[in-house]
């Protein structure tokens, strides 16, 4: 198990971003899999006495990054990850297709009305 517990407060208050040759943000999309997998490397380093601005470095993503996947996967085994990917598209999924449905239903009782 991932432990992100603790003190993960930057040393100091700096961070780096990845810019490419224009100069603008790099967004990189990691999957759940990849994330575990960084997490873990970073948990490692962090045992054997890295800063969290090295560790960030190291693996490639900011600080706020880091403490984000933290909150997000920390304590997840890869298995567990995907299955909550799988359940908030789901939810998402099912979120639009109740809204589709009450606009429907609006839509009838509003023409219900008109007929009366």
């Amino acid at each position: 198990m991932l432990d992100c517990t603790g003190d993960l407060t930057p040393e100091n208050k700096s961070s780096y971003n990845i810019v490419n040759k224009r100069g603008q943000m790099v967004r990189k999309g990691y999957t759940p899999e990849q994330i575990i997998n960084k997490l873990w490397e970073a948990e490692v380093m962090l045992s054997q006495g890295a800063t969290i601005a090295v560790i960030t470095k190291k693996i490639g993503v900011s600080d706020h990054t880091y403490y984000r996947w933290c909150k997000e996967y920390g304590g997840m085994r890869i298995e567990q990850a995907k299955r909550l990917k799988e359940l908030e598209q789901e939810n998402s999924r099912l979120k639009r297709l109740v809204a589709d449905l009450s606009l429907d239903n609006a839509i009838l009782k509003e023409a219900a009305r008109g007929n009366s």
